[in-house]
């Protein structure tokens, strides 16, 4: 089960967190990955990791911001299988001290970067015969997280934007699916707690891990199992759905 021999999948913001896992377990799996990423040079242990292990992969620097860019890549690419858009970065901010710069770079990534990527992508896999397109969205979306005003307006987008690729390209065999993690531990987590709590990371860790119910943050290989099902020949029944994966954090919170 859930085998992706002789298939093409192109992740983005593969070169690091939920995006490398879901890079390497694809490619374990059988299918030939291309990771688009900011730089090649952030994918390079990923690419190696793959290879070691026999897979199949190939890197293609590319801003997804940029539609000229994106265009250009898809095109070298040619017709596939899956799409997963899961670059995107991430905003701490309220309403009114939101700057109107950083509003619009997070918007340009979650947003218009998803846009970008689905209307390249969707030509090649109407080429393809169908296939499927996996959006990250966030628990953001459905529920309010303190000073995540941006962030979450972008994620909300993205679900928005799954129900209507969903809708539209039936008849194509598109499936279009979104993802919607709570709390992940990746090194954006590390990293950040680093910058803002010297000295106390352990501490901070434990405090942010209880924010959800299961009592720890999800394991980036966790989501990649999930994007794996959604993506498999056994998931073809399933498009148009927003699967949250958050130990709890949206129904037990409320």
């Amino acid at each position: 089960m859930f085998e992706l021999k002789n298939k093409k999948a192109v992740i983005t913001g593969g070169g690091s967190g939920i995006g490398k896992a879901i890079a390497k377990l694809f490619a374990r799996q059988g299918a030939a990955v291309h990771i688009i990423d900011i730089s090649d040079a952030a994918c390079l242990e990923v690419v190696r990791e793959i290879r070691e292990e026999g897979g199949a992969v190939a890197v293609h620097p590319c801003d997804v911001a940029r539609q000229t860019d994106v265009s250009e890549r898809f095109a070298d690419i040619g017709p596939f299988d899956i799409l997963v858009n899961n670059a995107g970065i991430a905003h701490i901010g309220t309403a009114d001290t939101t700057t109107e710069a950083d509003f619009d770079r997070v918007i340009a990534v979650n947003v218009k970067g998803v846009y970008n990527c689905l209307r390249a992508a969707i030509p090649q896999l109407r080429l393809n015969g169908g296939g499927s397109i996996i959006n990250m969205a966030s628990v953001a979306a459905s529920v309010g997280i303190k000073e995540r005003f941006a962030y979450s307006t972008t994620k909300g987008a993205v679900r928005a934007m799954t129900l209507s690729v969903a809708k539209d390209y039936l008849q194509d065999k598109i499936r279009c699916n979104s993802i919607s993690p709570g709390r992940v531990h990746t090194p954006f987590v590390d990293g950040f707690l680093a910058r803002n709590y010297p000295g106390q990371e352990a501490e901070m860790f434990a405090q942010l891990s209880k924010t959800q119910p299961i009592g720890r943050m999800a394991k980036a290989d966790e989501v990649a199992a999930l994007a794996l099902y959604l993506c498999s020949d056994e998931a073809a029944f399933i498009t148009g759905t927003d699967y949250p994966i958050d130990g709890g954090f949206i129904t037990l919170n409320s």
